[in-house]
């Protein structure tokens, strides 16, 4: 029987996440026809801790003899696990929030990234900014959403793009401290400014609330990247205002067979569906494709790398296939809105698919980050 470990996270705001993950595989290969793999789990805390990282990956590839391993982890973290990688020639397939950027993009054959994009997702979130017409924007994050680089890729979109940023604002790390009161003389010194807004987890809906309750019937214009859409946040966000918009990298909404038989897939196991369980259901496509590469080029990592990289298929949020410079999977991405449901909470409405998605993910990789650094080593929402 073939034998796949996946490395398991926590997460302080997202408490199913390691639940997720796993249930998406299991559910995924399961869809796939192959009940014969073996899953074996490892635990690795809030994906912060390395020797711990190391010592689980360490242990599924000697211990338990995987084929290959999955990792909700960060590019730091993917690298430090190179080299054991290497010694072991196994593949490794990070899961990948895309919230941070790398200084350098690796291109590890044992290595591939596949990814939910919220940097990209930043970057086409600013764009739609400027097509709606504001020049002017005050950025906006939560505490810890604002130590990734996603914060470079959305800023850096804007002025880009003829933009200015002359505001701004890390909310608080509680909720006693969190406040939106210093947006209110931004927003009278430039009342045409928009809010680029970095938030995920319980953050979305105090930054929600903070609106409502500080800005009422105002409707200020809030743009969000792909996490300030994760719609099982959204069901207890109050509903701010009609003018929230910017860019999802799923959504439940999505029409297609495939996002349908994902969906009754999870739901069916007593959970509900999310970016995190789309992730690693995601990653079972590849993880068989891996197999197969692996009996087809007998271990040979190299030409294992090079098949992967002309590799594609249809997901629940659409096609995907692989950057060959970065080994990072390419996804579609959706312009969308937040709407009222009945209770007046949150919903996603999608508005439709992005353009050029890898050519500008190819200007995004090509920037010289060089001055922009990020202190965190945990996976995006991993504390």
């Amino acid at each position: 029987m073939q034998t796949i470990g996946i490395l398991l996270a926590r997460s302080t705001y997202y408490h199913t996440i390691g639940f997720d993950l796993y249930e998406g595989l299991r559910s995924g290969l399961k869809q796939l026809g192959r009940t014969d793999v073996r899953i074996v789990t490892e635990n690795i805390g809030f994906g912060a801790e390395k020797q711990q990282c190391y010592r689980s990956a360490e242990k599924l590839l000697l211990e338990e003899n995987v084929s290959l391993v999955i990792a909700y982890i960060g590019h730091r973290t993917a690298q430090l696990l190179r080299p054991l990688f290497l010694a072991a020639n196994k593949m490794l397939i990070v899961l990948d929030t895309g919230a941070n950027l790398p200084h350098e993009w690796p291109s590890c054959p044992n290595i591939f990234y596949h990814s939910l994009h919220n940097a990209l997702g930043a970057w086409f979130t600013a764009k739609e900014a400027l097509n709606h017409g504001y020049k002017n924007a005050g950025m906006v994050t939560g505490y810890y959403d604002g130590g990734y680089l996603h914060t470079y890729s959305i800023s850096k979109s804007f002025e880009d793009n003829g933009g200015k940023i002359s505001f701004n604002h890390a909310t608080g790390y509680k909720t006693e401290d969190f406040t939106v009161e210093p947006l209110k003389d931004h927003l009278q010194q430039y009342p045409d400014s928009a809010l680029l807004s970095i938030f995920s987890g319980d953050f979305v809906q105090w930054y929600f609330e903070g609106i409502k309750n500080s800005f009422g019937d105002e409707n200020i214009p809030i743009y969000l990247p792909p996490f300030g859409f994760e719609e099982t946040m959204l069901t207890n966000a109050v509903y701010p205002n009609n003018n929230v918009k910017g860019i999802a990298a799923w959504s439940k909404k999505i029409k297609s067979e495939e996002n349908e038989i994902f969906k009754k897939a999870i739901i069916a196991t007593g959970r509900t569906p999310n970016l995190f369980s789309l992730l690693s259901w995601e990653s079972a496509t590849i993880a068989l494709r891996v197999l197969e590469l692996i009996d087809e080029h007998q271990n040979n990592i190299i030409q294992i790398a090079s098949s992967l990289h002309s590799f594609e298929f249809t997901s629940p949020r659409g096609n995907i296939y692989f950057n060959s410079k970065t080994n990072t999977s390419i996804s579609p991405l959706y312009k969308a809105s937040i709407v009222p449901n009945d209770e007046g909470k949150c919903e996603v409405q999608l508005e439709g698919e992005i353009d050029e998605i890898h050519k500008n993910f190819e200007r995004l990789i090509n920037q010289d980050i060089d001055k922009a650094t990020s202190a965190w080593h945990n996976s995006y929402v991993c504390i």
